[in-house]
């Protein structure tokens, strides 16, 4: 650690706390374990866009933690570092964390670092008796961020019922589902599960039936944990209801660390996209002003968490193929029939014979639909429309190849020219089904936040919970507890 702080005079301000640091946790490392990169790192990363750092205008330094960064972690890759640029990349990722922290971004993150990142992980079972018993203190350091407060309380309801049996409840054997009329005896005790949960009020007075009151109670738990709220009682419905309170109390822990790495200061105008809830949000003026479902990438390629800026939409747009599916199917069609690429609306734009680049012509098929939005970074990660609509009948969303596209593109357009003169509907409208490509630079570029939350408080004050779409639930879980879940 002296020889990298003597080498690295950026540093040298900090060098200080980053042996402090150090010293508390025995030289424990912090943000590798193992052969991956941790959570915590993750977050960092993108908060203060090391992932993003020659875009950024970074110092040598933090392009020289970038570049190690890329070589063993970026989009989602765990390659092993030798043991030198392993150290190398941790002491890095302190040194920008002070750095980070004492700039004019870090206000809102702790100067105690081993207060974000313990060196020990937490006894559950003790954190959950303390929760039980009262006692809140979670950590030494909590974040002012109004979501950790909102989630704090509602730990405080949970907490309270972990002590009670919560056995499994099943559909009657040979059922599917369960509609309004329907009577069966698991019915009775769904509506006083969903009591205990808050989502009953009133009592029911149907006993076995399913009646008129209960299903209020099953479409406001449908509406907290992202089902279409249709008051059908499935296995959907079943497996929600069959999580424990603390199981939900470890959930709420975890996202509550998240928001360890989240500034309070928030943009007025902002595009939001929660991956586990499959929603875009728009906020502008601190208020949400339209909201709409999205598509996210599937478990295999997964959407990025990230923040940048939207600069341009693009109407009636092409599509560059990736050369995967050129690979896998492109070259093969076109092995079968010679007039292929016409049939299909694409152009050969360049390469040689067997890797050629493919262009697919703006159109009612082109994947992209009739209009994208570009955020630009190192993810090549954008929004935009798609003629696949049938996948928003899905409360499930996650399957593109990573990049998010929008229910309602026609709407988000119109709304972000909706104060350029130039871009009146009509002239919208006809752009994206022209036929032919157009770019149009944002006169007020907005900010864009990716994030992963999967419980959190709503603006109606109502607990939310989503499922681990891409299990990063699970990974931190195993890096900040030292006991399973109940």
């Amino acid at each position: 650690m002296d020889a990298f702080l003597a080498k690295t005079a950026d540093y040298s301000a900090d060098s200080e706390s980053i042996a402090e640091f150090y010293h508390e946790r025995h030289m424990q490392f912090a943000w590798i374990l193992g052969d991956s990169i941790s959570a915590s790192a993750e977050a960092f990363i993108a908060l203060a866009g090391v992932d993003d750092a020659d875009a950024r205008g970074a110092t040598k330094a933090t392009r020289r933690l970038s570049a190690l960064y890329d070589r063993g972690f970026a989009d989602g890759k765990h390659v092993t570092l030798c043991d030198s640029c392993a150290t190398e990349l941790e002491l890095r990722l302190t040194a920008e964390y002070y750095r980070f922290v004492n700039g004019p971004h870090g206000g809102d993150l702790s100067h105690d670092l081993n207060t974000i990142i313990p060196a020990a992980k937490r006894d559950y079972g003790r954190l959950l008796d303390s929760l039980t018993a009262g006692n809140m203190d979670l950590a030494g350091y909590e974040p002012i961020h109004p979501q950790y407060q909102l989630l704090k309380q509602q730990i405080r309801s949970y907490a309270k019922l972990t002590g009670a049996p919560w056995p499994a409840l099943e559909l009657p054997s040979g059922s599917r589902r369960l509609k309004v009329g329907d009577s069966t005896a698991v019915i009775a005790d769904i509506a006083a599960r969903l009591q205990t949960l808050g989502d009953l009020n009133a009592p029911p007075t149907g006993g076995e039936r399913y009646d008129s009151i209960t299903v209020l109670g099953v479409k406001r738990f449908q509406t907290r944990h992202g089902m279409h709220p249709d008051g059908v009682i499935g296995a959907d419905v079943m497996r929600a209801l069959n999580v424990s309170p603390a199981a939900r109390v470890r959930s709420m822990l975890i996202n509550m660390e998240r928001l360890r790495w989240v500034s309070e200061a928030q943009a007025p105008n902002l595009l939001l996209v929660n991956i586990p809830e499959f929603r875009l949000h728009v906020i502008e003026q601190g208020r949400q002003v339209m909201d709409m479902d999205v598509v996210v990438g599937n478990r295999a390629t997964s959407t990025v968490t990230f923040s940048d800026t939207m600069t341009q939409i693009v109407f009636s747009p092409s599509w560059e193929v990736p050369s995967s599916i050129v690979h896998k199917d492109i070259l093969k069609g076109m092995a079968r029939d010679r007039n292929y690429l016409a049939k299909h609306h694409m152009k050969i734009t360049g390469g040689p014979r067997d890797d050629p680049s493919v262009r697919e012509e703006p159109g009612s098929t082109n994947p992209l639909g009739h209009v994208k939005f570009l955020f630009p970074n190192s993810y090549s990660i954008y929004m935009h429309d798609t003629p696949a609509k049938s996948l928003f009948e899905h409360d499930f969303r996650a399957a593109s190849h990573g990049c998010i596209r929008l229910s309602h593109a026609d709407d988000l357009a119109e709304y972000l020219l909706r104060n350029d003169s130039e871009w009146p509907a009509a002239r919208i409208r006809a752009a994206m089904t022209g036929g032919e490509e157009s770019f149009v630079k944002l006169t007020q570029p907005w900010p864009v936040t990716i994030v992963y939350f999967t419980a959190w408080v709503d603006r109606d004050g109502l607990l939310q919970f989503r499922d681990d779409v891409y299990g990063h639930d699970a990974t931190l879980d195993g890096e900040l507890f030292a006991a399973p879940a109940s």
